[in-house]
């Protein structure tokens, strides 16, 4: 014990310390050093913003940029399709080079969805159910009925549409709507002599719709051909009629 006791005294053992523990530091900073490389501590490529770039030119970035890609998509309405919407990681953050970047698109075709039961709700509930399925109000029309601004019909290109009929993603619907009038009548407007224009400015005013039209000899010039009979007529006996009533009129050209 007094001889381990005596050898710790010495400038051998010191010198033996010392060494020790400067390999110990020297390799502790290399394996940091070296792990630092390995690594590329500090370094990385920006990743640019994609965010609106048509998805060519998206690639053709994170190519030239050595960075991988990969490519989801989603619908969203009034954005042209082929366009980058979103990315992740997001633009300005610094990567590893061959990173792979996640890109998504907005697509060309719109996905299918069921049409919901809108009949005898009122406009603005309407409107909010169709917008939750990603459709659009069009135009809304009025026709007889108590109810006041209440969806009597609910239409798609031109033709009715039914609760869970399937339809495009951002279509247009069109709305009939009750007037709240019901079965109020009004004037017969008496419409001979008059012009095609003339006529349906005269019964918009009374709330009344131009029917079907039929043609009395040669047309040659519809715009300045007149009425020379209507249907229902505008008689003694026959003075009102309902709200939306359609008028039948009957053209020729002038003499």
């Amino acid at each position: 014990m007094g001889n381990f006791t005596e050898y710790l005294k010495t400038n051998s053992f010191r010198t033996n310390i010392i060494a020790a523990i400067c390999t110990f530091f020297a390799l502790l900073l290399i394996a940091f050093f070296s792990l630092r490389y390995y690594t590329k501590h500090g370094e990385g490529l920006k990743v640019p913003n994609l965010k609106g770039l048509k998805i060519e030119d998206a690639v053709s970035k994170l190519e030239g940029l050595g960075l991988r890609y990969e490519i989801d998509s989603v619908y969203i309405m009034d954005q042209p399709p082929g366009i980058v919407t979103d990315q992740d990681p997001d633009p300005e953050t610094f990567v590893k080079d061959n990173r792979t970047v996640y890109l998504t698109i907005n697509t060309n075709n719109a996905p299918n969805v069921r049409f919901p039961d809108v009949e005898t709700k009122s406009l603005r509930e309407a409107k909010s159910i169709i917008e939750s399925y990603g459709l659009k109000l069009g135009d809304t029309t009025y026709k007889p009925d108590v109810a006041r601004d209440v969806v009597l019909e609910a239409l798609f290109g031109g033709q009715p549409i039914k609760a869970g009929e399937s339809l495009p993603k951002g279509s247009r619907i069109n709305f009939v709507l009750g007037d709240g009038r019901g079965n109020e009548e009004v004037e017969l407007p008496n419409l001979t002599g008059l012009t095609i224009d003339e006529a349906k400015f005269s019964l918009k005013g009374s709330m009344l719709t131009i029917g079907t039209i039929t043609y009395q000899g040669t047309i040659t010039d519809t715009a300045n051909a007149v009425i020379v009979s209507q249907f229902p007529l505008a008689t003694d006996s026959l003075s009102k009629v309902r709200i939306g009533t359609p008028i039948n009129i009957t053209l020729t050209n002038k003499q």
